[in-house]
């Protein structure tokens, strides 16, 4: 006759039976899954040195043109303070008797203006009147 205890026994072994398969599968499949990675480590690493290389070298010839730029910034800063100055001394040395010349033929075309007004008034008041006495 086959006992209650014997059973319980026969059934606790199978399901650790099965509960070390399982985590045997587990295992193989972390085992895959490792190799995988180390695999994915060395080509990151094997891509990222040469590249990490480039720029490096990207980054000094970058360096080299800045060092060019502030060169040439430094010299445009020249010219627009010489340019500045040019500015101040024309208009200090020529300024003051272009202005004088030109408000000078302002006036002058003013005062013509006014003449030839003058004169079309007074021959315009003429020949009204030379209109009324006919």
């Amino acid at each position: 006759m086959i006992d209650f205890g014997d059973v319980v026994g026969l059934i606790f072994a199978i399901a650790f039976v099965v509960l070390v398969l399982f985590m045997g599968l587990v295992l193989v499949k972390l085992g895959k899954v490792l190799t995988e990675t180390q695999k994915l480590v060395a080509g990151i690493t094997d891509k990222t040195v040469p590249l990490l290389s480039e720029v490096t070298g990207t980054v000094t010839h970058v360096n080299q043109e800045l060092v060019r730029v502030d060169a040439i910034t430094a010299n445009v800063q020249s010219m627009t303070g010489n340019v500045s100055a040019l500015t101040s001394l024309f208009a200090a040395t020529l300024g003051s008797p272009v202005v004088k010349v030109a408000a000078f033929s302002y006036g002058v075309r003013k005062a013509a203006s006014k003449k030839q007004h003058g004169e079309i008034e007074k021959r315009i008041k003429a020949e009204m009147k030379a209109s009324k006495k006919r």
